[in-house]
């Protein structure tokens, strides 16, 4: 069940990996303004999970964890293909990081992604996605 203070988002794209970069910066542009905002660097990293949806809450922890353990906030995403590993699903992201104390904020910081209500799924028009995050 969702919470007053949880975030929900949605998105949608032709590809799962366009998903994650759409929800990525929905989740960003819901609690700051980065429009003034400059680059200051590239952060990346490779994600492994189970499944789809699982590299989908991996990502937004570690967009969450890059704000509160370096103080940087993702600009942009860029999602490399999601390939098979061993069993397991991995997907390589390209961040492009700003200093967090840059950006104005405009709502609450996500603390954690929740995994009630999460959806990562191909349908007929492309792929969705949605996600809560607790802030």
């Amino acid at each position: 069940m969702a919470h007053t203070a949880d975030l929900r988002l949605e998105a949608w794209s032709p590809t799962a990996e366009g998903c994650i970069r759409e929800v990525v910066r929905a989740a960003v542009e819901a609690f700051a303004d980065t429009s003034a905002a400059r680059a200051t660097g590239e952060y990346a990293c490779t994600v492994t999970a189970e499944t789809d949806e699982d590299l989908l809450v991996s990502v937004l922890e570690e967009v969450v964890y890059r704000m509160d353990v370096a103080g940087e906030i993702p600009l942009d995403a860029e999602p490399g293909p999601i390939r098979d590993a061993g069993g397991r699903r991995s997907l390589a992201v390209r961040f492009r990081m700003a200093d967090a104390g840059t950006v104005e904020p405009v709502g609450a910081v996500p603390k954690a992604v929740s995994l009630h209500g999460l959806h990562l799924r191909a349908g007929p028009g492309g792929w969705t996605c949605r996600v809560t995050l607790d802030v």
